[in-house]
């Protein structure tokens, strides 16, 4: 599996949760406020204003987004151009909510911070939240170290979540009624700390690496098959292209926001998979 890098798209302030959608890469920019969507000739549009920070993006059945409202701690939908409000996460979710997968029924698995970590609180476990369609909020795992990217398994009856301060890949079996059973570690990942993941049709789960700058491809059990070096750290991934054959990762050189919003540094970098 060869890989031919190129960067996409640059000038971001932190670009995160992207998600491939008719073909195009949609996706996040933290701190400029916004959801982009971005073909692959490199032509960026701006979507909708989200205030409140947007992170994690996911469609609804009937083709209306979904995007977590990370301060607010909200679910918004987007229908016809315009955000509402979908569902208050801010009941169950202790600290900013985070990524978020939405399945094929429209039920939305949405992560939380668990702790306020801009102001230096201790870490602690925390909880996935399920929003069903209809905008119903409910526990669906408890106890989980900053969940943070989640994908479904190729078969879709099974979902895997990162958590990334427990260092490890997590999968639950997927009930027909979206509820989550038979918890287990899908992968150990030693001293990498995941954020966003997705999966190849082959099963292997690509993982962005806090502060590794790489991008790693680990299969169930923990082995790691590839390890691409980048020039700054990665924080997302998605695939895209009509074969899945572009690895398209959000990368960026800061965290801090106001480094973020001064110096620009995220980019998308497209990889080319063999």
């Amino acid at each position: 599996m060869a890989q031919a890098t190129r960067i996409l798209a640059d000038g971001l302030t932190f670009p995160e949760g992207p998600r491939w959608h008719q073909g195009c890469l949609w996706f996040s920019d933290f701190y400029s406020g916004a959801v982009y969507s971005l073909d692959l000739q490199g032509k960026l549009e701006r979507q909708f204003e989200v205030p409140g920070q947007p992170s994690g993006l996911g469609w609804l059945p009937d083709g209306d987004l979904l995007v977590v409202s990370m301060r607010e701690r909200k679910l918004l939908r987007g229908h016809d151009g315009v955000l509402s409000e979908y569902a208050d996460l801010s009941q169950l979710a202790p600290g900013y909510c985070n990524d978020m997968l939405v399945d094929g029924h429209g039920n939305a698995y949405v992560g939380n911070f668990g702790f306020d970590i801009a102001a230096g609180e201790e870490a602690r476990a925390t909880d996935l939240l399920l929003v069903r369609p209809g905008g119903l909020v409910e526990l669906a795992a408890e106890g989980l170290w900053f969940p943070n990217g989640t994908v479904l398994t190729r078969d879709s009856a099974g979902l895997v979540v990162a958590e990334t301060f427990a260092n490890r890949l997590t999968a639950f079996d997927l009930g027909e009624d979206g509820s989550l059973a038979n918890r287990r570690v899908w992968a150990g990942l030693g001293d990498y700390l995941p954020d966003g993941i997705c999966m190849d049709a082959d099963g292997g789960i690509w993982v962005a690496v806090l502060m590794s700058q790489a991008i790693i491809r680990v299969e169930e059990g923990g082995h790691i098959s590839h390890r691409i070096p980048l020039e700054r750290d990665s924080y997302a991934c998605a695939l895209g292209g009509d074969e899945q054959q572009f690895l398209l990762v959000c990368t960026s050189a800061h965290t801090q926001p106001d480094e973020c919003r001064r110096h620009r540094s995220g980019q998308i970098e497209l990889i080319e998979l063999a």
